[in-house]
């Protein structure tokens, strides 16, 4: 059985016209299937979570909508094993789709995908643990799809949590901009952090004046800045972009490198795969996942979580 989850009314109205195709078909070719219309934010984790307690041989979970939303769902997943996942991108972002080369322009062509697959394929998944300010037990976990981070990528996504400016260039179908104008933004105006950093089982390293550090999962994030072009969601490992110990205005310079990939030229860029990492910062830093805010922190863990996800 197909289980669609999607917000009708987001995308600027655009997930409401992708659904009416994907229903068309569906009918027309008399493929069984179920919507479940997510109403509120944190919605379509409790939807996932219901999806999980079905006694079907073959769950086909499949979000139709962006990022965000995406991010919800896997951390709604309960059972895993019970799941095979798919996407039908209808963001303005849509780097998950970008990075498991899921059709983002074509919606039957992504939902023959979805239809047509075996569900044998998996990926990798991320995991942040958030560890309590005095305690050393992990307060939260989240888990993500695309990257998770601190610094100037974390601080651009809170800002668009409430950007107007976002909503503007969502409904002119510039949604992407919204990321570029902001980073450029938040790179003048943020305070750098110092943080400590300990790689799987290494020696902990320091990292003075850091503007960002991104654990990716696959190459994309911000509306397909390539971040990590080396980063596979199949590798088992996570891998790292961040950047520290170099003037702000000289980072400006080096941003047209980092949106198309080469970025690797610049050493104080930093770029190397892992399986673990711990971090610790003197004062509180922003973190993301998946691009959605989740809390100014002291200390995280990041984890990869090797073929979690039965991807459709």
């Amino acid at each position: 059985m197909l289980y669609f989850i999607t917000n009708i009314h987001g995308a600027s109205g655009n997930a409401l016209l992708v659904w009416k195709k994907i229903k068309k078909y569906l009918v027309k070719n008399q493929i069984p299937f179920k919507l479940l219309l997510s109403e509120y934010s944190g919605h379509s984790a409790v939807l996932a979570n219901q999806v999980c307690q079905k006694k079907e041989e073959d769950v086909r979970l499949v979000v139709v909508g962006g990022d965000g939303t995406i991010n919800e769902v896997i951390n709604g997943i309960s059972d895993f094993s019970n799941i095979s996942f798919g996407v039908i991108p209808t963001g303005s972002g849509n780097d998950f789709a970008r990075g498991n080369r899921i059709p983002r322009k074509n919606v039957i062509k992504a939902l023959r995908r979805v239809i047509e697959s075996d569900g044998q394929k998996k990926i990798d998944l991320g995991e942040v643990t958030v560890f309590d300010e005095k305690e050393n037990d992990g307060k939260r976990t989240v888990k993500f799809a695309i990257s998770s981070g601190i610094g100037m990528d974390a601080i651009v996504c809170k800002k668009a949590e409430k950007s107007r400016l976002k909503k503007i260039l969502n409904f002119l179908k510039l949604g992407s901009l919204t990321y570029v104008l902001l980073t450029i933004q938040t790179l003048f105006t943020m305070k750098k952090y110092d943080i400590t950093a300990r790689f799987d089982d290494e020696e902990p390293v320091d990292f003075k004046g850091l503007i960002y550090l991104a654990s990716m999962n696959t190459p994309y994030e911000g509306g397909g800045v390539c971040m990590a072009p080396f980063a596979s969601p199949c590798d088992g490992q996570l891998s790292l972009c961040a950047v520290n110990g170099v003037p702000k205005f000289v980072t400006f310079f080096m941003l047209p490198f980092l949106c198309v990939g080469k970025h690797k030229i610049f050493k104080s860029f930093k770029l190397r795969n892992f399986k673990k990492l711990e971090i610790c910062a003197k004062e509180p830093m922003v973190l993301h996942t998946d691009g959605e805010y989740s809390g100014d922190v002291l200390k995280i863990k990041y984890e990869c979580l090797p073929q979690k996800l039965r991807l459709l």
